[in-house]
């Protein structure tokens, strides 16, 4: 079986060879964490966006969307703390010279050690079989209690560290941990540091201090300082939300697992405006209806799972994430934030304007409450694209790579063959092409035998493949091919629409996220 190292390096060469991800400015040697989607990676970015606008903003009648500017008045950030605390925590290894983030470092480490238990686990399952009770092994085993006494440890060690910004006391557990430097194996180690993630820039002609702007390092504060022009001009009533998607820009230092981390990403983003005090219920309300989603995709649920977050934010007053299982273990895909009325406030503060709302049910003016849902759209591309990405042994005994992507998010829908390259074949083909190409994005393919043609949709995730021959020209039937199960269909050209839609329609798709 692969190890986790050669199934992220097959992830990273099949979406460069197939057309989904290239590295930025690769001919002048590439520009570190910043990658450009190509032709079948774009598709499958636009439809996962959409698929997460229909669900978000077509779908609840009280969120509306709005697409606000990257570049925003300095005074934002001031207000929203980014300029005073949107840090990371940076450790270097005085022997390799690389720089690591220091939480990053003891995450990974605790993450070794949690590995150690699911070894345990694993092992005694198999050796007790169906008698085997998880629950009671964990709360009786001596290593396993060993190793989760450990973990506690740390974890409880850095939670205050955190809290108290006490950077000294960071580094001391990395050094009683014992954690190494994965460049150099040392444990030689400089001090621990902030580091502001924010790019700034100027703006206008003269760079000076007044004219520093940033690049938004979130999507979220466009949507705060917006929140009454939307209210009123769409005349929304409490609860509702505002939602975005778009560009934000960190100067991630520790920039990594491909388009996991990124210094330029997109965002999508819902801020939920709620009545104070009613805040924890529509928390737990995004919190389910936000997994519905995820699982809607049918990417399996045991890869996904909630992670309350060991330190809330400054503005926070609960806050989780959804995590889902990468090639490199689980990891944060979607954070959900009770943000109470920090943002508002702040704005309010720094702006010198009102934002609040006049409640006609309580005849009361107040500043509303706020839960967030934030999915990096970058991550989950790449959690649909390393789930789906499999290599099947066939009953011949040959193998095939199949991107078994969800239909509804396939870039291409269906290509058209023509079994050979005349007798009028490649003119009926053409012609389904021109018929289906209204209502789905549509390919057309007459290059190699069609084995081969075969071979290549399976590899771009194409959930149909239809081919025309001989007999199509006497009684305008064709031969439909599944891509998960590779069975064919011969049907009538006139039912295709039918066919594809039923197997592709976001609707379809979007009616699991509601049951």
């Amino acid at each position: 079986m692969a190890n986790q190292e050669d199934i992220f390096k097959n992830i990273i060469s099949h979406s460069k060879e197939y057309g989904f991800i290239f590295q930025s400015s690769e001919i002048y040697d590439g520009l570190s964490a910043v990658y450009d989607y190509g032709q079948m990676g774009v598709e499958l970015k636009k439809n996962l966006r959409e698929y997460w606008w229909k669900a978000m903003v077509q779908m609840h009648e009280n969120i509306a969307g709005i697409d606000a500017a990257i570049f925003m008045h300095p005074t934002t950030w001031k207000a929203s703390g980014h300029i005073d605390a949107f840090n990371d925590p940076l450790i270097d290894n005085k022997d390799s010279k690389k720089r690591y983030r220091a939480d990053v470092l003891i995450e990974e480490h605790v993450a070794k050690i949690e590995a150690k238990i699911q070894k345990e686990v694993d092992k005694a399952k198999e050796r007790f079989g169906e008698s085997f009770n998880e629950e009671t092994f964990r709360d009786t085993n001596g290593r396993v209690l060993e190793n989760q006494a450990k973990i506690d440890s740390i974890l409880s060690r850095f939670k205050e560290a955190l809290e108290k910004n006490n950077l000294e006391e960071v580094r001391q557990i990395i050094i009683d941990c014992e954690i190494v430097c994965p460049v150099s194996g040392s444990k030689n180690w400089t001090e621990v540091r902030q580091f502001n993630l924010m790019f700034s820039t100027s703006m206008g002609a003269v760079s000076e201090e007044s004219n520093v702007i940033y690049l938004r390092p979130e999507t979220a504060q466009g949507i705060f300082v917006n929140f009454l022009n939307v209210q009123k001009s769409g005349r929304m009533k409490i609860p509702f939300g505002i939602a975005q998607t778009g560009k934000a820009f960190r100067n991630e230092i520790v920039a990594r697992q491909f388009i996991f981390r990124m210094r330029e990403f997109e965002q999508m983003e819902m801020q939920y405006f709620v009545r104070p005090g009613t805040e924890m219920e529509w928390y737990n309300y995004w919190k389910a209806a936000r997994m519905k989603w995820h699982n809607s995709l049918g990417l399996g649920a045991s890869n996904y799972r909630f992670h309350d977050h060991l330190k809330l934010a400054h503005y926070a007053n609960a806050a989780c994430d959804i995590e889902f299982n990468f090639p490199f273990g689980f990891k944060e895909l979607e954070g959900i934030h009770s943000r109470t009325d920090f943002d508002l406030k702040a704005h309010e503060k720094f702006s010198g304007k009102k934002l609040q709302y006049f409640d006609t049910e309580t005849n009361a003016n107040y500043t509303p409450y706020v839960v967030e849902t934030s999915v990096g759209l970058d991550r989950m591309f790449l959690a649909v694209f390393s789930n789906s990405l499999k290599e099947e042994t066939l009953e011949d005994g040959s193998t095939r790579i199949v991107l078994q992507l969800p239909s509804v998010l396939a870039p291409t829908k269906a290509a058209v063959f023509p079994l050979v390259k005349k007798d009028g074949l490649p003119e009926i083909a053409q012609q389904i092409i021109e018929d289906l190409k209204w209502d789905f994005n549509v390919a057309y393919d007459e290059k190699d035998a069609v084995g081969r043609r075969y071979r290549r949709q399976d590899a771009l995730g194409t959930p149909f493949c239809i081919t025309v021959d001989h007999q199509t020209a006497e009684d305008q039937t064709v031969t439909i091919r599944h891509r998960d199960s590779m069975k064919q269909d011969r049907v009538k050209i006139s039912e295709l629409k039918n066919i594809i839609e039923t197997e592709v329609s976001m609707k379809n798709w979007l009616l699991k996220a509601k049951n």
